[in-house]
């Protein structure tokens, strides 16, 4: 997944708690590698698509399983990045430069580090092709390919982003300019917009509206902003406990919210934003904005597209209980590259992680897949410079709530564990 394709998400405690068992500290230490931009090998036991939050957090897994030497990670960029920190990154509350490091510095010591793009992929043949017509074989190929932003299929985008008054928390090419957006902010509206798309950590887009508002509060210009959340969806939040409580916020702060309003242009130079009713189609209405933050549409990476291990709509088909492939036995996907039906976040990859883990080991075993995911995904919302509603649901989009306490309530103590513990937990324990 390229810098640019890489999307804010929502890591979690639940997933965290296999994190803290015992035997962590006695984990392979983790080093720099200098492998060759083309695969050093034709062959691997465990290929790994995918250098995100997924892709390493399996290949360090793998690793313990049968060997470095045997296991490879196909990823072509340079720097992994803790996405989540983007949001407060676009609220000026954390630097650009501690979400991001060196892929090397990430990467488990002694696996394969393939400094290649994906190609085209081979179920039938049990190999993938990557750039150069290299071709890689595998016994077990796990996808991690994350999710692709298409900034394009707005129109006046990306190019509106030369433009000042407009950022991105979605992107570490634009996150910096929704911070200057808001520094710059004098009067007039606010917009921060939701997709009509699937999406990586669907409170992402609102997140940085109740940030804005507090900032906007803290410098006296809260009375000159019109604060507006313009959702394709027809909810604020597909969980009704946590719809609710927000609900609430948007009340207490005067902010408005449409729904069924869905970007499809942007006129930077005019500092225009045109949106679609998604309940009378064709029928638009144009927003002029003083501060406009984009949600881009998203989608599957293109090589996942009509490829034999999607489904029709481009997504890895999995179980959506052992996330072992419906057509390919040896096939596995996670995180935001998948049909899973739940949310697409840090938060359910490393719950994801876990039961994968013990999939593959029941497969290597010739034994049938036991562990069962039951949709596990978190994201902590927001709303403040010191206050987050902490929201964790399954499948059914029923609460799955790790503390005995409301976790509905805006808390500072969830803040301070989303700014400040949440970090250290990924670079410390998920990643390994």
């Amino acid at each position: 997944m390229s810098a640019i394709g890489a999307v804010s998400s929502c890591f979690c405690l639940r997933p965290g708690v296999w994190l803290l068992k015992p035997g962590m500290q006695k984990m392979s230490s983790f080093g720099l590698h200098t492998a060759a931009r083309c695969a050093a090998k034709d062959y691997y036991e465990v290929l790994v698509l995918g250098g995100g939050a997924g892709g390493i957090a399996m290949s360090a897994r793998m690793k313990r399983k049968v060997g470095a030497a045997n296991v490879a990670v196909v990823e072509p960029s340079k720097t992994h990045y803790y996405q989540p920190l983007w949001t407060l990154v676009g609220g000026g509350a954390k630097q650009l430069a501690a979400s991001g490091r060196p892929m090397g510095s990430v990467m488990p010591k002694g696996v394969e580090w393939i400094k290649s793009q994906v190609t085209a992929l081979d179920p039938d043949k049990n190999c993938v092709w990557l750039e150069n017509d290299t071709k890689v074989s595998y016994k077990y190929l796990i996808i991690a390919l994350g999710i692709s932003l298409h900034y394009e299929k707005i129109k006046g985008l990306p190019e509106g982003f030369h433009h000042p008054k407009i950022g991105s928390n979605y992107s570490v090419q634009t996150v910096e300019k929704t911070w200057k957006a808001l520094q710059d902010f004098k009067e007039g509206n606010a917009i921060f917009t939701f997709p009509n798309t699937p999406v990586k950590c669907a409170g992402a887009p609102q997140k940085i509206m109740y940030l804005s508002d507090a900032y906007l509060r803290k410098t006296g210009k809260r009375s000159k902003a019109n604060i507006m959340f313009n959702t394709a969806l027809g909810v604020i939040f597909g969980v009704k406990k946590y719809a609710d409580a927000l609900l609430e916020v948007v009340k207490e702060r005067n902010l408005a919210v449409n729904y069924k309003c869905n970007l499809i242009e942007v006129r930077a130079d005019k500092q225009e934003a045109v949106f679609e009713n998604l309940d009378k189609p064709g029928v638009t209405e144009v927003y002029q904005y003083e501060m406009l933050h984009v949600t881009p549409p998203m989608g599957p990476p293109a090589v996942l597209i009509n490829s034999p291990v999607s489904d029709e709509s481009g997504w890895v088909d999995v179980d959506k209980e052992t996330l072992q492939h419906k057509k390919y036995p040896n096939v596995f996907g996670i995180g935001d590259c998948t049909n899973l039906p739940t949310s697409k976040t840090a938060a359910a990859v490393a719950a994801q992680s876990g039961v994968l883990d013990k999939t593959i080991s029941l497969v290597m075993k010739n034994e049938l897949p036991v562990k069962k995911y039951d949709g596990y995904t978190s994201c902590p919302l927001v709303t403040g410079y010191n206050k987050v509603i902490l929201a964790e649901f399954d499948y059914n989009a029923q609460p799955l709530e790790t503390f005995p306490i409301d976790q509905s309530k805006e808390r500072t103590t969830m803040y301070h564990m989303k700014a400040d513990m949440m970090p250290l937990l990924y670079w410390n324990a998920l990643l390994k």
